[in-house]
């Protein structure tokens, strides 16, 4: 993928088909340019077996086609600047989710632009209203945060996949980007 904000949407997607009602996505880039990007749900969650063949682009839950490129690509990305990616899963009684966390290095001349991350969040959010996404992008010069939980307990019974709701959430995190730059 030639931006990251669509590796997001991927994982995030993948939280969502393992019946996640929560998923957690945090951008955090230090001082020194290094970029963690961390995607954690409430899912089902991986057994060892599913988890060790994860990566492997020939492996995928899905019936539509063979092949599961989201996380094989994410992790040459992540490699190609020198980072890495690791995934952690439980699927054990109450205690059960998935964490994948991707490093970068984004002074690395492989590094992938991050791309229009505000669509990729409000495509997220209007393909699953029901699901609380927290959405947190820090970086040493500006802070980005989004928390569907807080707009719910705003908007009541109103739908977040909505128009109006949807472009609301997508003027927010624009200003926010706008006003930290």
């Amino acid at each position: 993928m030639k931006e990251l904000s669509l590796n997001i949407l991927d994982i995030a997607k993948n939280s969502t088909a393992a019946g996640a009602s929560e998923v957690r996505i945090s951008l955090v880039t230090d001082e020194n340019g290094f970029l963690t990007l961390t995607v954690s749900d409430n899912g089902c969650g991986m057994d060892e077996e599913t988890l060790k063949r994860v990566s492997d682009p020939f492996y995928t839950t899905r019936t539509t086609r063979k092949v599961g490129m989201g996380i094989p690509l994410l992790r040459l990305a992540a490699e190609q600047t020198g980072g890495e990616v690791k995934i952690s899963s439980t699927k054990d009684g109450l205690l059960h989710g998935t964490e994948l966390t991707a490093t970068f290095d984004t002074k690395h001349i492989d590094f992938c632009p991050i791309g229009d991350i505000v669509s990729s969040i409000c495509v997220l959010i209007s393909g699953n209203p029901e699901i609380d996404i927290l959405f947190t992008d820090v970086t040493p010069e500006r802070s980005v945060s989004l928390d569907t939980k807080e707009l719910r307990a705003v908007l009541g019974d109103v739908s977040l996949a909505e128009y109006e709701v949807i472009s609301w959430i997508r003027k927010y995190l624009s200003a926010q980007y706008d006003y930290n730059n």
